[in-house]
């Protein structure tokens, strides 16, 4: 059971590498307060809400360009 979980954090790993840069993709992104990928509400700064949203919005951004 062991050897499975290193195998799971190796493909979050591979997936993280193949989406697009962070940084880049929020520089793009004008703040709307409110997150870009669940429209939480959020202060007038902020883009995503957490680290999970910015990575989803980050692989759908890669699939649907």
């Amino acid at each position: 059971m062991d050897s499975k979980q290193p195998d799971v954090v190796e493909r979050e790993e591979e997936v993280m590498v193949a989406l697009p840069a962070m940084p880049k993709l929020i520089a793009t992104l004008p703040p709307k307060g409110a997150c870009w990928y669940c429209d939480k509400p959020l202060d007038a700064v902020r883009r995503f809400c957490g680290k999970s949203c910015g990575m989803a919005y980050a692989e759908e951004a890669q699939y649907h360009p």
